[in-house]
């Protein structure tokens, strides 16, 4: 086998065919629900839940319990996110990119440091604090718990969490034995920047929503 392949995606020998297949679709309807919220459109929403709901299967049965928590949460928030996106806030309009308020400042801080205690005390009643991935994770998924709750909201800094959070992943996900998933969140790197380009453009040329 070519040592380069082997390197990247040599740990799928002890996956099921299924599983394999199963994480590609997950991956790929992942890339369209990050192009759709880059694009402003809400489709981001129908394909991000098909991408969440095969990731919940998967994670659970890898153990994986803080990137599970995440798919589920994401899930949920797909969900209010596409009431909010859908909202008309007037006879014409529906609800605006803008900019995160202050109240919504402290609500983002509230829900990190709710999401880390929570996932904490997860790992803790499963015994699963056993190597640094556990650690990391715990923060991932308290800054994606937030760039979620945000980009539901359709706020233009849900971006900023999500490139944080996606530049983690990327050799987390390789460490963990993911490649198919590390790619995807590279991928999600510069859609995210590519995003957060675009939405401030969309506020540049609309100052009322800023």
């Amino acid at each position: 086998m070519n040592p380069i392949f082997e390197f990247f995606f040599g740990q799928y020998s002890e996956y099921e065919t299924i599983d394999i297949v199963l994480e590609i679709v997950a991956v790929f309807f992942g890339f369209l629900s990050v192009w759709f919220s880059k694009q402003n459109k809400v489709l981001v929403f129908p394909t991000g839940m098909i991408s969440t709901v095969i990731f919940v299967y998967l994670l659970l049965k890898w153990e994986l319990l803080g990137d599970m928590m995440i798919n589920a949460y994401y899930f949920i928030m797909s969900v209010y996110g596409w009431y909010i996106w859908t909202r008309k806030v007037d006879d014409k309009h529906v609800t605006p990119i803008s900019r995160m308020s202050f109240n919504e400042k402290k609500i983002s801080i509230a829900i990190f440091l709710v999401t880390l205690l929570f996932v904490f005390l997860v790992y803790q009643a499963f015994d699963k604090w056993t190597s640094w991935v556990a650690y990391v994770d715990t923060i991932t998924t308290a800054i994606f718990f937030v760039g979620m709750w945000l980009m539901a909201r359709r706020k233009l800094e849900n971006w900023i969490f999500w490139i944080i959070g996606d530049v983690v992943s990327v050799p987390l996900y390789f460490y963990k034995g993911f490649t198919f998933t590390s790619l995807q969140y590279l991928g999600f790197t510069f859609i995210a920047i590519f995003g957060y380009l675009a939405w401030k453009k969309s506020i540049d040329n609309n100052p009322l929503t800023a």
